[in-house]
C-alpha cells in the first residue's frame, strides 16, 4: 500500500468530524422514528434498513471508499435470503449497511453497542446483537431471530468470520449461519467486498481512498441441508467467496 495515498492528518480529522456528526445525526433522527415503533419489530428493522441506506454510503464516501455494485438488482431480487459477507475492515459495515435489501435484520456482536448513537439505533432498530462470551445466551438469541425472521418474511444479513481479517484474507466461519438456515429454510446469498481492507485496514485509523467492487454470488439453496453435515455446508459456502476473492 502507497504511503502517498494515504490521507493526512488534518483530512483526516476533518472526515472523522464531519463523518461522526452525520452518522450521530441520523441516527439520533431514526431512534426517534423507531420509538414511535416500538411494539412493531419488523417495522424498525425497515426504519433501520432506511436509516442505514442514509448513513452507510455517506460514511463510506468521506473515508474515501467508491462503491462499485454491479450487481444491485441482482442482491435485490435475492430476498428474502441469509446474506453472508466477508469482513476485513470497519468499513464493511457502513458498505453493508447500504447495500442490505429492506427487511434485512443484522447480526452484529454486542460491542457495536460502545458506538455513541448507532450502536443504540443499531439494537433500537431490532437488529441482533450476539454475546460472543456466552454460546448458550447466543444460541438462544439465533434461535428466536430464526422464528422472527420466518415469521415476518425478512433477510438476515451476517458477517460469518465474527472479526475482521488484516490481510483480506477469509479466515475461519462461524457455523451461526447455517443454524440460521437450518432453521429457516433460507438461501443464502455470498456478498464479497473486493478491496476494503485497503481502504481502511483493520485495526488502524487510516484511510487509503480507493474502489471497492461488489460482488454478489449465485444463491445457495439450503432446503436440503442438515445438521449431520453442518461442517460441509460451511465449507462450501466458504469456499465459493474464497473463490471468488483469488
Amino acid at each position: 500500500m502507497a504511503e502517498v495515498n494515504k490521507i493526512g492528518y488534518f483530512s483526516f480529522l476533518i472526515r472523522f468530524t464531519v463523518g461522526f456528526i452525520w452518522l450521530s445525526f441520523w441516527s439520533l433522527a431514526c431512534m426517534a422514528l423507531m420509538l414511535l415503533a416500538l411494539p412493531f419489530r419488523s417495522l424498525r428493522v425497515r426504519i433501520g434498513n432506511l436509516c442505514g441506506k442514509i448513513i452507510g454510503p455517506v460514511i463510506a464516501r468521506i473515508i474515501g471508499a467508491k462503491v462499485v455494485n454491479p450487481d444491485a438488482e441482482k442482491l435485490n431480487n435475492s430476498t428474502p435470503a441469509i446474506f453472508v459477507t466477508n469482513h476485513s475492515s470497519a468499513l464493511d459495515v457502513f458498505i453493508s449497511m447500504g447495500l442490505c435489501p429492506y427487511g434485512g435484520c443484522g447480526v452484529g456482536k454486542k460491542e457495536i453497542l460502545r458506538i455513541p448513537f448507532f450502536g443504540q439505533a443499531y439494537w433500537l432498530a431490532g437488529h441482533l446483537l450476539i454475546d460472543r462470551g456466552n454460546n448458550s445466551k447466543a444460541v438462544a438469541s439465533m434461535s428466536k431471530l430464526s422464528n422472527f425472521v420466518k415469521t415476518k418474511d425478512l433477510s438476515i444479513w451476517i458477517w460469518p468470520e465474527g472479526t475482521r481479517s488484516v490481510d483480506g484474507k477469509l479466515i475461519a466461519f462461524k457455523k451461526g449461519f447455517v443454524h440460521l438456515a437450518l432453521a429457516t429454510g433460507l438461501p443464502i446469498v455470498p456478498v464479497v467486498l473486493h478491496g476494503a481492507h485497503k481502504i481502511w485496514p483493520a485495526k488502524t485509523m487510516e484511510f487509503y481512498p480507493g474502489e471497492v467492487r461488489v460482488e454478489v454470488l449465485d444463491s445457495i439453496k439450503t432446503d436440503n441441508w442438515s445438521k449431520e453435515n453442518l461442517d460441509k455446508h460451511v465449507e462450501e459456502v466458504r469456499g465459493v467467496m474464497a473463490k471468488a476473492l483469488m
